[in-house]
């Protein structure tokens, strides 16, 4: 009785054990996103925001020193050439004015002096009334006199530009930007006391970044957006710094607009800069990268199974990349790459 009962428990055991493995089922394969590749003549656009300046733009400052005694233009004064800006104290050099004509006078009275005596010995030596070594003191007494007059001449000019030079113009018509003296305020020689745009160029000044900089060249059309006005305009790059700047890291463009009417310095305006993409070109999300130390690799789906393989990466564009090393038909794993194994089935969702 216990033996048959012993057996019927191992029989029971068997069954049981049957129906369990017919119960577990094998795991399916993970379900990963995939992209086909295809080669395309894409483009990117990156947007940076503007501002509108003036082409040139000039500092101004006085090229002598002085107290400045009148201001007669305020921030965003409008001007035209020759007008008068700032003035300068100039009683001090009126007096050298004064003293440099009396030293004008004063050599051209020695200057005529010798002119007299030298025709007079002339008349006296072809007389043989004198010697030849007196007639050359006389002649050396003129060419001395004629060049002290001419000294004083120059100096005298000297001191009259000096004065002119008290009086700061316009160069160009224009618009004053900064203000940065005031009256009763002494400035050096070439300080800079005021800053003039001028407005017969404007041009919008953006950004851009040391990723995106390599994309950005010379002549490259752009399209600017002036937020004030809606004006949409086409502009051209002129100009790119060549060094970043040390705290942002950014280079300045800057790009020449046509003569857009209502546009203001200072305005906003957002530029839109198309980068083409070289011919061929293959893109993937960044998501699809799978790097391992140095080498960049995407993740191949080939019969249900996925493989790595190197690629080189081209240019980067916010979220995505170009690489090559990829052909047409290839499917490329663009999501979870992290989560793979070589030789591991996947399904692709087709």
């Amino acid at each position: 009785m216990r033996k048959k009962f012993l057996a019927g428990i191992i029989v029971a055991s068997f069954l049981f054990a049957g129906c369990s493995a017919e119960e577990i089922q094998t795991p399916k394969p993970p379900l990963v996103k995939v992209q086909k590749i295809s080669l395309t003549n894409a483009q990117s656009e990156e947007n940076y925001s503007g501002v509108v300046r003036g082409r040139y733009e000039t500092n101004l400052s006085f090229q002598v020193s002085g107290k400045i005694i009148s201001r007669d233009v305020q921030t965003g004064s409008r001007v035209r050439a020759g007008e008068i800006l700032m003035t300068l104290d100039p009683k001090d050099v009126v007096e050298q004015n004064r003293s440099a004509d009396a030293q004008v006078a004063s050599t051209l009275a020695q200057l005529k002096l010798a002119k007299s005596n030298l025709e007079r010995y002339t008349e006296l030596f072809k007389e043989e009334a004198i010697a030849a070594v007196v007639l050359d003191q006389y002649k050396t007494e003129f060419d001395a006199a004629q060049a002290a007059y001419d000294a004083a001449v120059a100096q005298a000019q000297q001191t009259q530009n000096t004065l002119d030079y008290t009086t700061l113009t316009a160069n160009a018509d224009g618009i004053i930007s900064n203000i940065s003296a005031e009256v009763g305020q002494v400035v050096a020689a070439g300080q800079n006391v005021l800053t003039l745009v001028q407005t017969n160029e404007f041009e919008v000044v953006v950004e851009v970044p040391e990723n995106k900089i390599s994309a950005v060249q010379i002549g490259q059309p752009v399209t600017i957006d002036f937020w004030a006005t809606r004006d949409v305009v086409s502009g051209t790059v002129r100009e790119i710094s060549p060094m970043a700047d040390s705290a942002s890291r950014t280079f300045t463009v800057k790009i020449s607009i046509p003569d857009v009417r209502n546009i203001q310095l200072g305005m906003t305006a957002n530029v839109s800069m198309r980068d083409e993409i070289s011919p061929n070109a293959i893109i993937l999300p960044l998501s699809a990268i799978y790097q391992t130390d140095a080498a960049a690799q995407v993740w191949i789906v080939d019969g249900g199974k996925v493989s790595l393989k190197k690629i080189e990466v081209v240019a980067f564009y916010d979220n995505n990349v170009q690489v090559r090393g990829l052909k047409a038909g290839d499917i490329v794993v663009v999501a979870g790459v992290q989560k793979l194994h070589d030789g591991q089935a996947v399904r692709t969702g087709d």
